[in-house]
């Protein structure tokens, strides 16, 4: 294999600060707090706040784009507007979500950009007073924050049924060693999503997996996603 060093950096995954001399040869390979990996931001403590931040802004410059020639425009029915809605916006959003572990802020972000778009695509405003819920009614759109638990959730699923040496399953299986830092404890992701689903579905934690396992119709027997997007 060989390596290019003009387009190879690296980056340490450490909550401090820690320099790493990589070596290539007879270069040294800079080192990075941040690198895009697959159109996903990926930094140096671990954190995704900065990626669903990035993701976030990216789809507000696109409905800025489309804002004139489409949002808005008078001579597009409802339908044209929620198709681009989610074969544009959506996907620009929620790249990567899977992996989001989501916090009050974040939620409330992303929330805030999905009725930015829906409530113009419904020739209103925030003076209007309109409730979100009755507009993603009216629209016939799922909230966005459910499309993601609902993908996560799926995710858990191809996680625990994945076989021994599948290097994603090991990681989700692999519990750290030593003693934990001082300071808040960080939510991973696999307690994350025991949390969510035990909010969202009232799943145990120590049935969860057995759940998953089940696959999609293990979490959509429950009653609590639905199996097809409404409208």
């Amino acid at each position: 294999m060989r390596i290019s060093t003009s387009k190879s950096e690296a980056m340490v995954l450490d909550r401090k600060k820690v320099e790493c001399l990589l070596w290539v040869k007879e270069e040294i390979l800079p080192q990075v707090e941040e690198f895009k990996y697959l159109g996903v931001l990926f930094t140096s403590g671990g954190r995704m706040e900065r990626e669903i931040d990035r993701r976030i802004g990216v789809a507000s410059t696109v409905m800025r784009t489309l804002h004139r020639s489409v949002v808005v425009k008078r001579e597009l029915s409802r339908k044209a507007k929620l198709s681009i809605y989610r074969s544009i916006f959506v996907p620009t959003l929620t790249y990567g979500h899977e992996l989001w572990v989501m916090t009050e802020r974040t939620r409330s972000r992303v929330q805030a950009a999905e009725m930015s778009f829906l409530r113009r695509v419904a020739g209103l405003s925030l003076r209007d007073r309109v409730r979100s819920s009755a507009i993603r009614e009216e629209l016939g759109v799922e909230s966005l924050l459910l499309r993601v638990e609902r993908s996560q959730m799926g995710w858990l699923g191809h996680l625990v049924r994945m076989p021994p040496g599948r290097l994603p399953g090991e990681v989700f299986r692999a519990c750290p060693s030593g003693r934990r830092p001082p300071g808040r404890p960080r939510t991973r992701w696999r307690d994350y999503v025991s949390r969510l689903a035990w909010e969202r579905l009232g799943i145990p934690p120590d049935e969860l997996e057995e759940v998953a396992g089940r696959g999609k119709s293990g979490l959509l027997s429950l009653g609590c996603y639905p199996a097809t997007r409404p409208g």
